[in-house]
């Protein structure tokens, strides 16, 4: 039986071979957390893997984000709340269909938590200062 997660791909590599390797995460919850380069601001996204009932497909389902503060370009959104210094708030797109990350060797890595335990997202999958892909996806 399939296992349902995440695939994790660097975007250079499945442009060179679009079956190229990527690293399979079995989780069905997650946040990506990263800081901000130059207003130095948490941002913390919420996700569930959940199957599409359309397609029953796996799809990215984006439950609830948070950021801690705001900042020049980086003002919450207008139905944002404000508790506990976060601004709290549900993304506009529900399920993205891959989240496209920029990683740099001169920024901090993005976090990657599951259960509340967090580590940098290189322990997951090495950066090579481009973009990484993340989808939802089966392991077989």
């Amino acid at each position: 039986m399939p296992a349902l997660g995440v695939c994790l791909s660097l975007v250079a590599a499945l442009e060179a071979a679009p079956l190229g390797p990527s690293t399979f995460v079995p989780t069905t919850t997650f946040t990506l957390a990263w800081t901000h380069s130059i207003e130095k601001v948490r941002w913390e996204e919420d996700y569930q893997v959940e199957l599409d009932p359309a397609t029953t497909l796996p799809r990215l389902h984006a439950t609830a984000a948070r950021i801690k503060g705001s900042g020049a370009g980086m003002e919450p959104p207008a139905d944002a709340v404000l508790r506990g210094g976060w601004y709290h708030y549900t993304p506009a797109i529900a399920h993205p269909a891959a989240l496209r990350l920029t990683r740099s060797e001169f920024t901090p890595d993005y976090d990657w938590c599951v259960a509340g335990e967090c580590h940098k997202m290189s322990k997951l999958i090495a950066s090579d200062a481009g973009l990484t892909n993340v989808i939802a996806c089966f392991s077989y």
